[in-house]
């Protein structure tokens, strides 16, 4: 098995591991396996080569967090000599002549850039595929490996990286997360700060990882926060559970709710107050969340994207954008996040589903229409969407196992804000207390 990011820095700090060999593994583990898991859109062989090196030479080896761990990026951030995809064919091909803030900090932390992950057209849907392939479920393969994040997720589902960074818009980490595996970590707004947050504000940047301290370490470095590295056992904690599916209460599968039920009754062994409890979910915050959907692509896309090369779906949704545009406000996220601030004075952790249905099928999604896309993806990202509204941080991690699938049923974490290290503790207690196959 892989060894795991906390393994490889440590090992390569040493002078036990060398930086160059620890890449040449990723890239042979990658070579012989992305074929049929479809994560990366673009391998950086000799540039990863090139970095390895670079890293090994480096006369502060000894000090750097990710010393020549292997990274996955997603295919949304500058990264120098690369072209900035968004799993689209119609955007500009121009090659960036500098890092952005997420190349930069892994680049500084010692980490090793071994490729550019799948992502749906613009991030829209949470299936990963292109005309180029699909980022499937190395769990099992006839699944999505879920989306935006998707070729991230599994990236590091398969064992091809040790972690991966990924955007969180409506559940675009967690939900990868939630369906191969893994722990995914949506940090809460401004964590990572740019000139420009993505989709008015709801997009934010985190780590996928195997285990919650290289997620921990990860989000350490996306956050220029050091001391998030070290995971602290939390203290006895108010935890609510809920299963309703926000807003529309639609039925939940039962292995999905088994998850959850499975997950307090860990919690409580461990000394946390568990009940059941859930927040007052307001119409409005749907509105706000879907027009920001909808506003964001369009936004995006407007002066850079060519409109006639976007795929079919992505055109509807782009039109769509510019009619709902006038529609993004504060007036819904402000009273969602004062709901939320009250059921939190009561509750220091949510617990829910992390799907609200079961994964999609992996097919390539980007050929169908708006609506086969927009109808399943809303339904399964039900329970992640609202907390990209409020700024919440919320974490994915893996309880149990679908009764007949191969699939991971993992719950979502959710904190107020500032939380991020009481999710990764308690996600390493989860982890402890029923550990879960790190890789396939």
């Amino acid at each position: 098995m892989a060894q795991t990011a906390v393994e490889i820095a440590r090992g390569v700090r040493a002078g036990e591991l060398d930086p160059v060999q620890v890449t040449e593994d990723a890239l042979a583990r990658i070579a012989a396996a992305d074929g049929v898991v479809g994560a990366f859109r673009r391998v950086r062989f000799a540039e990863a080569r090139a970095e390895a090196a670079e890293v090994a030479a480096r006369p502060d080896l000894a000090s750097l967090p990710l010393a020549g761990v292997p990274v996955a990026v997603k295919d949304v951030t500058e990264v120098t000599g690369e072209y900035l995809g968004w799993g689209s064919e119609a955007g500009p091909r121009t090659l960036a002549d500098a890092d952005g803030l997420i190349a930069t900090r892994l680049r500084a932390a010692g980490a090793v850039i071994v490729g550019l992950t799948r992502v749906p057209e613009l991030c829209i849907f949470p299936t990963s595929d292109d005309p180029d392939g699909i980022a499937r479920n190395p769990r099992n393969p006839s699944f999505t490996a879920g989306g935006s994040s998707g070729g991230s997720a599994a990236a590091v589902a398969a064992g091809l990286v040790p972690i991966a960074h990924g955007t969180d818009g409506l559940g675009s980490i967690r939900l990868p997360a939630g369906m191969c595996g893994i722990v995914g970590l949506k940090p809460g707004r401004d964590v990572v700060r740019e000139e420009t947050p993505g989709w008015f504000g709801l997009s934010t940047h985190g780590p996928l990882a195997t285990t919650a301290a290289d997620a921990a370490l990860l989000m350490s470095v996306l956050a220029d926060r050091p001391e998030w590295a070290t995971l602290a056992t939390p203290v006895s904690q108010r935890i609510a559970t809920s299963t309703q599916v926000p807003f529309t209460r639609a039925p939940l599968p039962r292995a999905l709710r088994a998850a959850v039920d499975q997950a307090a009754a860990l919690l409580r062994s461990s000394g946390h107050q568990v009940v059941s409890a859930t927040p007052a979910y307001p119409l409005r915050a749907l509105g706000g969340l879907v027009a920001r959907w909808f506003a964001g692509p369009a936004e995006q896309v407007a002066g850079t994207f060519d409109l006639s090369r976007l795929q079919p779906r992505t055109r509807v949704h782009v039109r769509l954008g510019r009619l709902t545009s006038r529609l993004v406000n504060d007036r819904a996220r402000d009273e969602w996040q004062a709901i939320a601030a009250q059921f939190f004075e009561s509750h220091d952790v949510l617990v829910t589903p992390t799907l609200a249905t079961l994964p999609l099928k992996a097919r390539r999604w980007h050929r169908e229409s708006w609506l086969a896309n927009a109808v399943p993806s809303s339904r399964v990202a039900s329970f992640t969407g609202p907390w990209n509204l409020a700024g919440y941080p919320a974490l994915s991690v893996p309880v149990a196992r679908h009764p007949v699938h191969d699939l991971a049923m993992c719950v979502q974490l959710v904190a107020r804000p500032g939380g991020e290290p009481l999710l990764l503790g308690l996600a390493a207690e989860l982890e402890s207390a029923n550990p879960w196959p790190r890789t396939v």
